[in-house]
Formats: C-alpha cells, structure tokens, sequence
C-alpha cells in the first residue's frame, strides 16, 4: 500500500520507489541496511514460542523472511500499488509459486498461448502432473477466452506484452471473464515494468516479476516477486513459500532495493531508445517484420498506448534470410552483446527459436511467429546514435 506523509499526502509511485519500505535501524544509515543473517536471537524460550505461533510480531527464519527482503517486498508493493509482496529467489519461482499456492488437483488454468518458454512448461507440463488440467488460447481474441472457461477454472494466467512477439492482450477484458468465472486472474508484467503497466488497476488480482530483468537491471541478481492482495498472501502465498522455500537472498534484495531507486528514469529511458531502434529497422530494406508497440504499425498499437505509458524496451524483428541471416546479423554487431538476458543496462540480443523457445516443437513456433529469422532485442542504456551505427553496419 502506499504511504502518506505526516500531513496526509499519498506519495506517487516514483516517489515510492526511492523511499518506500524504509526501515532504519538505531544508527539512522541513509542507504538501507543489509542483513545477511540466517537465524535470529529471542529474549526467552517463551519469546520464540510467541513468534512462532504469529503472537507477537518479528523475524523467526530467513527462510521465512528477512529485514532486508522485507524492504525490497515492501517497496515494490507501494511501487505497483499492490497491498503485499513476497519475493522469491528468481522469475520462474514466482510464477510457479503464484500458481501452486492456489491450485489443487481437479483444477483448470487458462492461459495465452504466448508465454516464456518456462512459462508455458509450467501451464503445459508440469501443473497436469498434479491433476490440473490447462488450456492455452490465442490471448488476443476476447472470444477464445470466454469459449474456454470451464466450471473448475480457477487461474487465467497471461504476459502483454508477449515474449518475444510483443502480442498485447486486453487487460481489463481478461479480468472481467477471470472474476465472472470466480477465478484470479494472474499477470506477468515483466516486459512492461510496474513503470510502464500497472495491471491491478486494470483488475488483475496477482502481478509476478522476474526482478532479475528491469528491476535489477544491470545484470547482476536472480530474483522474482508476487504481489497481490493481503487475503491472497496470507491464505495462500506465504505459507507456500515458507514451507518450499525459495528464498530470495538477503544481498540480491539489497541490490535490487537500491535498483528501484532508478526504475522509473531507467525504463523511460530504455523505451526512448528502443522506439528510436524500432523506428530504424523498420525502414531498412533488410529487415522484414519488425514488432514493437509503441510504434503506429504494431496490429494492437492503440490497445497497448491504453494500456502501457510506452512501448517498452524490447523490439523483436525478423532479418531477410532466415537463421542464417539472423546469425550472420548477430554476430557482426559490435556494440549490442548476444545474450538470452533481457532488461539490463546493456543492449542484448538473442534468438529466441534457438535459445528461450527452442523446446517448443517447430509448428507450435510457426503459429507463435517465432520464425527462424526472428531476433529479440533489449534495448539498453548506451547513446541510441551508437545502437543505431552499430545495426546499420551488421546489416551491411
């Protein structure tokens, strides 16, 4: 939730993430302390009783939760306008997390078709392992959504913008059908950031990052969040994670603490150079398909300006002959690094046929457009001019 000043302002989001979840100790530090501690002393054997049974407030395990863990989850809280958070060690944990908290065998997810490689062996592969039957739909078409719905639908699950073809799905559209149906609608918004997407004001109920992209974004940390509301957290979340334990480490959330600070001036700037990049390749006669939706030729560009502040930092683009082509494209680049990471201060691109979607079978990619001459671009930091340069030659 967000804070107030003592004369009752709400702070906006920009604000928050420079100084929500501040809890100094007895020194007053400025920067956020870091607690690399595992365990945690008690004045008495009926203190640690009291903590364990949830009677008075404090910290019991790290693998439970941590001061540090605690600001990093507090903070992105107040950022994303969400009344809880709960870190995990990556992206993946997250999702998963978010989904086996809530699901029991006999249950039904429907999900776009469009997802994370990982993501969509979560909904494909491994939740039908535990009884829970799944549904993937083409995410654009409203109707598909409706059509699918069954009695024991309890999930939806989706990611707009889509990795890596950048399709945006009506948020608000989804979430209307999710609570019609009495189930939660999940959302990974790790392409569009809580700067640029907010989708609890659109009506999703669970919001999942792998902070390890944008929210770091500088490469460095593995790390995830879930945020939804208290209910949610409380009966189903923390207690999951409690008992499996995938901990997100005292030092990554310190990290990613301090990353938030910058969120908001780094991802505005990412997506700044990446409309430049965008508008680039487009007009180059070795370029065929380029996808980026804050461009005017995107099929749902006035849908994703609904709903996104800017087209985001990713630009996906298909080079003129195929794999080869897109190889020969990649490795000739000098500034942009070839890397399957995204999100960071640093261009990267990769081949998503042949790295983070190749376990999908060739016709499921045809049907995604994951075509063999598709490249993924995350755009970074660097002076656009020089991204620019760096294309036009390896185009050359």
């Amino acid at each position: 939730m967000s804070k107030t000043t003592r004369d009752g302002r709400t702070l906006r989001p920009r604000t928050e993430a420079v100084h929500g979840g501040t809890n100094r100790t007895a020194f007053g530090e400025t920067s956020e302390a870091l607690f690399l501690t595992s365990g945690y002393v008690y004045d008495s054997m009926e203190a640690a009783e009291r903590r364990f049974k949830n009677e008075e407030p404090g910290f019991v395990y790290s693998r439970f939760s941590n001061p540090t863990v605690r600001a990093f989850e507090e903070r992105m809280a107040a950022l994303e306008g969400a009344e809880d958070a709960r870190a995990t060690a990556t992206g993946m944990a997250a999702v998963t997390s978010a989904m086996l908290c809530y699901l029991k065998a006999g249950d039904h997810v429907l999900s776009s078709r469009a997802l994370f490689g990982s993501c969509r062996y979560i909904v494909e592969d491994l939740l039908p392992r535990f009884g829970v039957t799944s549904t993937l739909v083409d995410g654009r078409d409203i109707d598909a959504w409706k059509n699918a719905v069954q009695p024991n639908t309890k999930i939806l699950f989706l990611e707009t913008p889509s990795n890596p073809t950048l399709e945006i799905i009506d948020i608000k559209a989804v979430a209307d059908i999710a609570h019609a149906a009495g189930a939660k609608l999940v959302i990974d918004n790790v392409f569009a950031t809580p700067t640029l997407q907010r989708p609890m004001e659109l009506g999703a109920d669970v919001v999942v990052y792998s902070a390890t992209k944008h929210i770091d974004g500088q490469g460095r940390c593995l790390g995830g969040v879930v945020l939804a509301d208290q209910q949610f957290i409380s009966d189903y979340l923390a207690n999951f994670l409690r008992q499996t334990g995938p901990s997100l480490s005292p030092f990554n959330a310190w990290v990613m603490l301090k990353s938030l600070e910058t969120l908001d001036l780094r991802v505005r700037e990412h997506a700044r150079n990446a409309e430049a990049v965008a508008r680039f390749l487009e007009g180059h006669k070795g370029i065929g398909r380029v996808f980026y939706p804050g461009l005017p030729s995107h099929p749902q560009h006035d849908l994703a300006m609904s709903q996104m502040e800017a087209g985001g930092n990713i630009v996906a683009f298909e080079v003129r002959g195929g794999k080869a082509g897109a190889f020969r494209f990649s490795n000739a680049l000098q500034v942009v690094k070839i890397s399957n990471n995204l999100g960071d201060s640093k261009s990267l691109i990769t081949h998503p046929a042949t790295t983070t979607h190749q376990r999908l079978t060739p016709e499921v990619r045809e049907e995604l457009g994951i075509r063999e001459g598709l490249l993924r671009l995350s755009v970074g930091l660097e002076d656009s001019a020089d991204l620019i340069e760096d294309m036009e030659q390896a185009l050359a």
